[in-house]
């Protein structure tokens, strides 16, 4: 079972999304907060699998649960789910360390595909969201290609092997699969990867690796 913590202040939308969730058999909601303070304190006393959140919350929205799930709950994956697909918002969402990014108004297939992608160690954004992000990259505001190569430059060749994978959108065992190595192996190589690049998150490796080049 993936265990789930939903946080939205709005209870018609929690009701609709736990619906939603529920038509997966191997998805539970463990807890349900109406802010982000009480997402927190939910979160640590549940330590759910992946924390489902909304952007615009009272008390401490989203981005702050999520900045602050980082440092007491590392092992929950965060994914941001709002109504607001504004740039500013994306970017933020990835800086304090959220794996996936989903818009309300997505097709409901996306929410579960998300949830599972996160679960599992990948990264997962809406295709909307998806769409925004290559533009960026391709318009130039985060291409940073030569800058990105040097980042990569002090990975040995086999982590620099990982991180185009992880670039690609492969999951951990995909990954272990794809090489030919245990799944446990595949996490040191990621963690040792975010350490040396300086990054947050598998999102942000991401960007790295396209921005090196080492993804089509």
């Amino acid at each position: 079972m993936i265990r789930i913590l939903l946080a939205d202040d709005e209870a018609m939308i929690r009701a609709g999304v736990r619906a939603i969730l529920a038509s997966d058999p191997s998805l539970e909601v463990v807890a349900e907060a109406g802010d982000g303070r009480q997402a927190v304190d939910l979160a640590i006393a549940h330590r759910p699998d992946v924390a489902l959140l909304d952007i615009r919350m009272p008390r401490l929205d989203g981005l702050g649960a999520a900045a602050e799930l980082r440092r007491v709950a590392p092992g929950t994956a965060v994914v941001m789910l709002t109504t607001f697909g504004e740039d500013d918002y994306i970017a933020k969402a990835l800086d304090v360390g959220a794996s996936g990014f989903l818009l309300k108004s997505g097709d409901p297939r996306e929410l579960i595909a998300g949830i599972h992608a996160v679960a599992d160690g990948a990264a997962y954004l809406s295709p909307k969201v998806a769409q925004r992000v290559i533009a960026q990259l391709s318009g130039g505001r985060m291409a940073k290609g030569a800058h990105a190569r040097d980042r990569v430059g002090v990975l040995t060749e086999r982590e620099r092997e990982v991180l185009a994978l992880v670039g690609a959108g492969l999951s951990n065992a995909e990954i272990a699969r794809n090489m030919h190595i245990v799944e446990g192996t595949v996490k040191a190589y990621v963690s040792a990867i975010l350490t040396r690049l300086g990054v947050r998150n598998r999102v942000q490796a991401a960007i790295v690796a396209h921005e090196a080049g080492l993804v089509a």
